[in-house]
Parts: structure tokens; sequence; C-alpha cells
């Protein structure tokens, strides 16, 4: 796991809701898998043809992968619109940064984060 959990609990309760009412960053809207409950996470969205590459920086066992997923769709506010996503998959690092564009920077080494999620636009 490149990123300890215990991190992601601090972000989830005191950074994530600043950036959210920011407004810099990508949003993901997704429902909880058992729960119901939609929740809004900040991203590390990227466009790629078709779709967007995210960086899983706590890995596939995160709750909000697990909640996209279970769901197999999720909403994406980027840039002011909001896009429809589907069909969600894991990807290594190969595939991720084939797919990323030569500007986009790449995750530093030191995290070791081997994983990472597509999805498509939806049609």
């Amino acid at each position: 796991m490149p990123m300890p959990l215990w991190w992601g609990h601090v972000n989830k309760r005191v950074f994530n809701p600043r950036a959210i009412a920011g407004g810099k960053y990508p949003v993901l809207t997704h429902v909880g898998r058992t729960s119901g409950t939609t929740y809004r996470t900040p991203m590390d969205a990227h466009p790629v043809d078709g779709g967007y590459v995210f960086v899983l920086v706590y890995g596939s066992g995160s709750d909000w992968v697990r909640n996209v997923l279970a769901a197999g769709h999720a909403r994406l506010r980027v840039d002011g619109a909001e896009v429809d996503l589907t069909a969600p998959r894991l990807i290594g690092a190969d595939e991720a940064f084939d797919a990323l564009a030569d500007d986009v920077a790449r995750p530093p080494r030191v995290l070791r984060i081997t994983e990472f999620l597509r999805m498509d636009l939806a049609a």
C-alpha cells in the first residue's frame, strides 16, 4: 500500500472538505456499496482518450475505489463540468503511463503506486 490508511482518514476529515469547497480539484461523486450514501471525493484524475485515469494513492482497497467498482459508474466534476463515467477497471502503471499525456507528472517512485483506475466516458 503506497500511503498509510491512517493518513487517508486524516485527509477524509480535514483536507478533503477544504479541497471540495475550494473547487480546484476534480471531485468524484459515488455511492457507498453498502450504505447507499452519496460521497464526494477530491481526486487526482487525468483525462485520457475516451475517459479518465485516477491515481490510486491509497491503493485499490480504498473505500471510494471499492464503491466505484461495485456500482460500475460515477460522476466527475472537473473544470466546472460534470461527466458521467462508466466501466471502472483497475490497471497497472504501464497501461496508465501509456494512456497519460507526456506532460502529466508521474507519481514519485518513493510512493510505490502501482495501481490506477480507468473509467470510460458514458455514451
